[in-house]
């Protein structure tokens, strides 16, 4: 599994996470580019190569033209900061997750300032920067291929911050609530300097699936993202690790089972589908009124779960009940783990962890006698190996041209082959 693995020996900031991203071939002239989609102005990139501590790597600085009120305006709350998102024509994966990193400082900043996360205000010319260091990091991280994030445990300095409310204590209170809503724990060194910026503990929050020291990771690239400051103890550097990460073995594999299982694995052309992990989160329910599970599944769906559905069990006592699940990624699984509890009559949430084998998917359009339909193509080595017409375009052609649903599908289908 393609793996993105943050060494946070020197903690992370936003601009250190995109440096490092480049310094792993993340194409910086495509980024810039491609942040052009927001209409915002006033900045330019600065990208060099430089050296810190004896290590190479990627300088990232965020130049503004304009002054510090040259952005001054509704873009600084995380509303505007949303819409301005939501508006561009960037990637919906790039959208999604560049608005559930603010999101998540938002929520932070509401808590601390007692304001609602929509009125948060990104302070001084703080807005643009995290508008590239953000956008930027999930355009990086969509140009390497959308890998799997790993990290190392979080390891912060002490000492004292100004920010723009006061003096506080390192880690900063922002920093502290966003880790801490996902359950990210923080352990301080002697370096006398703030290591991880709201910005980075936010980017780590949302996409970092596990913390840890690395296991079974088979390094193919390094990348360095360089900071700004001169540390005492440490360099200031992230060190991203790009590679695969080995599957683990099953209990009561031997090791020559093991190794004869990889032996032969290894000698098959690998296929060319999509991989990657989700939360499975699973509660027995037999007490719960079936217009709230349905209310339910409705509004995990519009939360951003992947799939929502029940089975109908046996439980103890011969009562009837529902298996609850939910699929989700994996920096979701607490959040929707909560929504559960909270929403149903759950006392409970078991959580596994699953890999998922994906079909290469694009979409075309395909003229039938009825209208243009959407299908959605599965490919397997470059083979189409299921064709899936899009049930909201079939319903809409049915209804005009007054045929039976089956018929849109089946013209949808054969003009999807035709065209192969």
């Amino acid at each position: 599994m393609k793996t993105l693995y943050l060494d946070l020996f020197s903690g992370i900031s936003g601009d250190m996470f995109l440096g490092a991203l480049i310094d792993l071939g993340a194409d910086a002239r495509k980024l810039e580019r491609e942040l052009k989609k927001l209409r915002l102005g006033g900045y330019h990139l600065h990208v060099t190569r430089r050296q810190k501590s004896g290590i190479e790597g990627v300088k990232l600085d965020v130049h503004l033209s304009g002054g510090k009120n040259h952005h001054h305006g509704e873009n600084r709350t995380f509303s505007g900061i949303k819409n301005l998102i939501a508006k561009s024509s960037l990637s919906p994966w790039v959208k999604k997750k560049s608005i559930g990193v603010f999101q998540r400082i938002a929520e932070a900043e509401g808590k601390i300032h007692g304001l609602p996360p929509a009125r948060v205000h990104f302070h001084e010319v703080g807005a643009v920067d995290s508008i590239v260091d953000i956008v930027g990091a999930c355009l990086g991280l969509e140009m390497l291929g959308k890998p799997r994030v790993l990290a190392s445990p979080v390891v912060e300095g002490v000492g004292w911050i100004d920010c723009a409310h006061g003096r506080f204590p390192v880690p900063a209170p922002a920093t502290l609530a966003i880790l801490g809503a996902r359950g990210i724990g923080v352990t301080q060194c002697e370096e006398p300097h703030e290591l991880v910026t709201p910005t980075g503990a936010a980017l780590l929050a949302e996409f970092a699936a596990d913390f840890g020291p690395m296991q079974g990771l088979v390094a193919e690239q390094t990348g360095f993202g360089l900071g700004t400051r001169e540390n005492k103890t440490r360099p200031n550097v992230l060190r991203a690790i790009l590679g695969k990460s080995e599957a683990r073995r099953t209990t009561g594999d031997t090791v020559h089972d093991a190794a004869s299982r990889h032996s032969s694995l290894a000698t098959r052309h690998p296929l060319d589908w999509e991989t990657d992990r989700v939360a499975v989160l699973e509660t027995n329910l037999d007490d719960i009124n079936s217009e709230i599970l349905g209310h339910f599944v409705d509004t995990a769906l519009t939360v951003g779960a992947l799939d929502v559905f029940h089975t109908p069990v046996q439980m103890k006592k011969n009562r009837p009940g529902v298996l609850l699940t939910i699929l989700c990624g994996e920096a979701d699984a607490d959040k929707f783990s909560e929504l559960i509890l909270r929403e149903t009559s759950a006392f409970g949430v078991r959580r596994t962890l699953a890999e998922r084998r994906k079909l290469r998917r694009e979409f075309t359009a395909v003229k039938t006698r009825f209208g243009r339909v959407t299908v959605k193509l599965g490919r397997l080595e470059g083979k189409v190996v299921h064709v899936a017409p899009e049930f909201e375009p079939c319903k809409r052609l049915a209804a005009q041209a007054k045929v039976p649903l089956q018929k849109i599908y089946e013209a949808a289908i054969k003009g999807a082959k035709i065209g192969l």
